[in-house]
């Protein structure tokens, strides 16, 4: 085995070629994949790997090995590298520290050359990235935490079709954060019923209702019934409220075939928006952002499945990390936690999945997980979603961790209500003027938040009666996924 299992003096790279090409088995650090003293490039992509080498197995040989296995290595020597620019094409290990409280475990910074990436194809920056490398023996575990993408190679993506910006113009809605809701109980809805729950949402103040990940077009509901009946609610309610409101249509599908002609069916409705999710794949996400761009479509993306890779704290891919290929490959939303919600969320790391959306240029921030300065060369900022378990009576934790820019959807938060689902879409729309007021005045919102909702309650029925039926549920765990270097504890009420 290449991977060395003592101390790191097998970690210098051996210059001379005849010993270099020899057949054989050489350490990876031997073949040239641990460089100390490298400087990355403008033009590097950089990535920082946390690794959990097995027992016996030198930290700085597995640094080596994660850059050699995920970029042009093999187990043994093979000498047709001679017949490649070698020396470029290596991913270089070049810095390696250990994680702090994390006995056993180490970050290691890998750069690799612009050129082993196809302009544009996160499918095929994915598979170089976390391809094999996942599975190697010698580790115990890796997970990639960030990730920085050169300026040069980021201009090769087209980005979000709509972006933050035009999307509030097209909607006429600024100032505040839009509301949506999921239709709930996701499935087993006729179509019929299921339109009736998306008026009476929109209806009641929401900009917004959605499809939930897993439905598609399933015996209960075709997914043009859900369409019709969807598009039906969504024109009663713009003519009775007179805002511009939507629905997100899940489009995806079994086959890319499937999805163009449920999206094409959407757009001949008039809907301004579709969803799709994450389990559809690279290469399909971007498929699709290209057909929101010529179509001048809103594309919602539901990160459906992220949790399988992205939750466990040693081994997968940070969600910081799938921000930004998602930033890249070209959505307009992207659900991006809640941290006061039933889903897993530390509030300063899910505040640095956020800035990742919504920055011009994000900067280096340790506490919210942020390992690296990333130019994203004006291309447009995704609206992130917070949705999950969360309620009126938490507005004011919600509008001080977000800001302005950002969906909150109340699914059961909504539909759930006592008096019914208008009135729950009148107790969030309420709750959210009159927090968004209070804080436009000067109010201290995270301290005052509470009593803000109790005085706007004493006026409206429904915020009330939400605030009494939900006011004291939340969802204290710890996190299984905060910053390294400044634990936080989840936002209690």
């Amino acid at each position: 085995m290449a991977i060395a299992t003592g101390a790191s003096n097998g970690a210098t790279a051996i210059t001379d070629a005849k010993r270099r090409y020899q057949a054989g088995v050489l350490k990876y650090g031997q073949m040239g994949y641990w460089e100390p003293d490298y400087v990355p490039k403008d033009t590097d992509t950089v990535c920082l790997f946390r690794i959990t080498p097995q027992e016996g197995v030198d930290p700085v040989e597995a640094a080596a090995a994660v850059a050699g296995e995920s970029s042009t290595a093999t187990w043994t020597v093979v000498w047709t590298d001679r017949l490649t620019a070698c020396d470029s094409y290596r991913a270089k290990a070049f810095r390696l520290e250990p994680v702090p409280n994390g006995p056993g475990q180490f970050f290691a910074w890998v750069a690799y050359d612009i050129i082993l990436f196809e302009e544009g194809s996160i499918a095929n920056m994915t598979a170089s990235l976390i391809g094999n490398v996942f599975s190697f023996k010698p580790l115990k575990a890796a997970r990639l935490e960030d990730i920085r993408i050169p300026a040069a190679y980021v201009k090769t993506f087209k980005g979000p079709p709509t972006g933050l910006i035009v999307e509030r113009e097209r909607l006429d809605k600024f100032g505040r954060p839009l509301l949506g809701a999921t239709t709930k109980p996701k499935l087993g809805l006729s179509g019929r019923n299921y339109g009736r729950v998306i008026y009476e949402g929109l209806k009641g103040g929401l900009d917004f209702m959605k499809d939930d990940e897993n439905i598609n077009s399933q015996p209960f509901m075709h997914w043009r019934d859900r369409f019709l009946y969807v598009m039906d609610a969504v024109n009663k309610a713009s003519a009775a409220t007179g805002e511009v409101k939507g629905s997100y249509l899940n489009v995806t599908a079994a086959t890319m075939e499937d999805m163009y002609e449920r999206a094409e069916f959407a757009r001949q409705l008039g809907s301004v928006v579709v969803m799709i999710d994450l389990v559809i794949g690279w290469t399909a996400i971007q498929s699709m952002s290209n057909w929101a761009r010529r179509n001048d479509m809103i594309l919602h993306m539901h990160r459906a499945g992220h949790g399988t890779y992205t939750r466990q704290k040693n081994h997968g891919v940070s969600f910081r990390v799938i921000a930004k290929w998602l930033r890249l490959a070209g959505v307009d939303h992207l659900h991006a936690g809640t941290a006061v919600g039933k889903l897993e969320g530390d509030p300063l790391t899910v505040q640095g999945y956020y800035n990742v959306c919504r920055d011009s240029y994000t900067r280096r921030d340790l506490p919210r997980g942020i390992f690296f300065d990333q130019d994203w060369c004006d291309i447009r900022k995704v609206m992130p979603v917070a949705s999950g378990g969360i309620h009126a009576g938490q507005m004011h934790q919600l509008l001080d961790l977000f800001g302005d820019d950002v969906v909150l959807q109340f699914g059961g938060g909504t539909i759930g209500h006592p008096a019914g689902i208008q009135a729950g879409a009148v107790a969030n729309r309420v709750a959210l003027e009159a927090m968004v007021k209070a804080r436009n005045e000067g109010h201290n919102i995270r301290i005052e938040g509470a009593e803000i909702l109790r005085k706007a309650a004493r006026f409206c029925g429904p915020l009330q009666q939400a605030l009494d039926t939900w006011g004291d549920i939340t969802f204290n765990y710890t996190p299984t996924d905060a910053s390294d270097f400044t634990p936080t504890a989840a936002v209690a009420r």
